[in-house]
């Protein structure tokens, strides 16, 4: 996985730049990266860099109080949230609002301000050590702390485990090392826990990259010469194919993998009737049938062709919609981008790893690069793990619909992601403003109004940038320039912003309709999802609609 360190100078060459520093003048400076023209966000980064007046370069005086310290090191973890961020943590972030921005967003910063203490507690001496270890405990505690805020309860279940055991040795057997034990936990199913108390840095598990399931298996495989002539086939296709025929075959060094996997993996894509009648209306409902048709149509250019021509390599009985559909669940759900020891970035299954479930807040942010030396993949801990306790791995920032379609479940707690895209059409708009021009090229989008912490004025807890596009696309007075609006102009202003927002979202709410007709204690696992996701949706959309009629309420006084 690309991060942002590839960008930035190594830990080793801050660290001796920082204890030259220290040895002239008594000071401990602690420098994190700046910002790269690199960075696609760049601009964006850099205009909120400005506007927040962040430093990049953070002195640390050897004889300074430890409060003094702290909101030092507050400053710090400010600059590294803006480095971290994704497009969309950008989009909803206020000027005036400094984080935390999302779970994922607080680890990569905390773990980022973690390592470059650490790298100069590498070479520290003196005053500095001491200094340096009230940093380093009071970072660690700040990653516990989100932990605690975060946790999920889940409850580990009885279960016989005998094939995740067996899968377990084999691994072990074939060179993996491992700290966690196979649970099972009610309403979430498979999952690893630590065997012992893991700290961060701590590899939870480490994988031989000989042992992982990519498309070099299917170049050394008889079924390549056969595919390697067709027509736009890609090597996630042929994956798929081999992938179906390797899970039968009695011979196959991955046979004790493929027998650990699921019958079904009860993803969106396996949804009845039902359950996609209760979604009608939502993102989710088209998202679910256009990807279910992609799958058919891509099945019914292969299949029964290919079985027909090549009966041998493509026996019928193994290559039926059903199992297509199998081997296409099983690389949406378990599969991972790894960059391997040739350097290329590919598709993987991993064995073992395919058990960590998802969190919003995950122990394991960073396993996407095979270590050259050791040819290893390692699942290390950006924060710690208790022994007992469920160890969690993050497969994206993903969101909802996209969870239940390809992974077969919702996140526990509030996730950002779950945003609803707005698409405006501006052709007809008799507008040449600047302001619309560049509104008109960013993707807007809502989501949750809980998530919203900006205390600036008519935000009406929505994006500063969906309402500033709105005001230029409809042609509010002075929509450019907002500081020299009268209070009456803004308020006319506005309430034609939110007006056009409730006249988009008290449509789609009065469309969910309500959900508590249903049996959900009976009802079947796809069914009790689609509800899940549906409730999800009426909450957002609920909230967006209350804090536009609290703002036209508020601008009538």
């Amino acid at each position: 996985m690309a991060t942002p360190y590839s960008l930035f100078p190594s830990a080793q060459e801050l660290g001796m730049a920082t204890k030259k520093e220290m040895e002239r003048s008594g000071v401990v400076t602690l420098s994190l990266p700046i910002l790269s023209e690199e960075d696609p966000l760049f601009p964006e980064k850099m205009r909120l860099s400005n506007v927040r007046n962040l430093s990049y370069n953070f002195d640390f005086p050897v004889s300074s109080s430890k409060s003094g310290m702290l909101k030092t090191l507050d400053q710090m973890v400010q600059t590294a949230r803006l480095l971290y961020m994704h497009e969309l943590e950008l989009y909803f972030a206020e000027d005036d609002d400094f984080g935390p921005f999302s779970s994922r967003n607080e680890l990569e910063s905390l773990n980022s301000v973690l390592n470059t203490i650490h790298s100069v507690l590498a070479t520290a001496s003196g005053d500095a050590i001491e200094l340096l270890q009230v940093l380093e405990t009071a970072t660690i505690g700040m990653i516990k702390s989100l932990g605690m805020e975060n946790k999920v309860e889940m409850i580990a279940m009885n279960f016989n485990g005998d094939a995740e055991d067996s899968l377990l040795k084999w691994g072990e057997s074939h060179g993996v090392k491992t700290k966690l034990k196979v649970a099972f936990f009610e309403g979430a199913g498979r999952g690893t826990v630590a065997s012992e108390d893991l700290s961060i840095g701590d590899v939870a598990l480490e994988v031989p990259e000989s042992l992982i399931i990519s498309e070099d298996l299917v170049y050394g495989s008889d079924v390549f010469d056969v595919l390697k002539d067709l027509d736009d086939i890609t090597s996630e296709t042929m994956l798929l194919l081999w992938s179906m025929r390797e899970r039968y075959n009695p011979s196959s060094k991955f046979r004790i993998y493929f027998e650990t996997l699921p019958e079904e993996f009860n993803t969106g894509l396996r949804f009845a009737i039902d359950a996609l009648a209760v979604l009608d209306g939502t993102l989710l409902f088209e998202e679910l049938t256009q990807a279910k048709e992609h799958l058919r149509q891509q099945y019914d250019t292969l299949f029964p062709a290919l079985s027909m021509k090549y009966p041998d390599l493509f026996k019928p009985e193994l290559y039926t919609w059903e199992k297509y559909l199998w081997a296409c669940e099983l690389w949406y759900s378990n599969s991972m981008k790894v960059v391997l020891t040739d350097g290329k970035l590919k598709t993987c299954l991993i064995p073992i790893a395919g058990l960590l479930n998802h969190s919003l807040c995950p122990h394991i942010l960073h396993y996407g690069r095979v270590d050259p030396v050791t040819k290893s993949l390692k699942f290390p801990l950006s924060r710690p793990c208790e022994a007992g306790e469920q160890c969690y791995l993050s497969y994206g920032s993903l969101s909802g619909s996209h969870l239940v379609t390809f992974y077969g479940f919702l996140p526990k707690g509030d996730n950002p992601y779950d945003i609803i895209p707005l698409d405006f059409d501006t052709s007809n708009v008799e507008n040449d403003s600047s302001t619309l021009e560049e509104t008109s090229k960013i993707t807007h989008m809502v989501r949750g109004t809980w998530f919203s912490k900006s205390d600036q004025p008519y935000t009406y807890d929505l994006p500063s940038r969906l309402l500033t596009h709105l005001r230029a696309v409809l042609n509010c007075q002075n929509a450019e320039s907002p500081a020299e609006i009268s209070r009456i102009d803004i308020c006319e202003n506005d309430r034609m912003v939110l007006e056009t927002v409730l006249s988009i979202f008290s449509p789609m709410l009065e469309g969910l309709g309500n959900s508590d007709d249903f049996d959900r204690v009976n009802a079947s696992w796809d069914l009790k999802l689609a509800l899940g996701y549906k409730d999800l949706q009426r909450r957002i959309i609920s909230s967006i609609v209350t804090s536009c009629t609290s703002g036209l309420e508020m601008l009538e006084h």
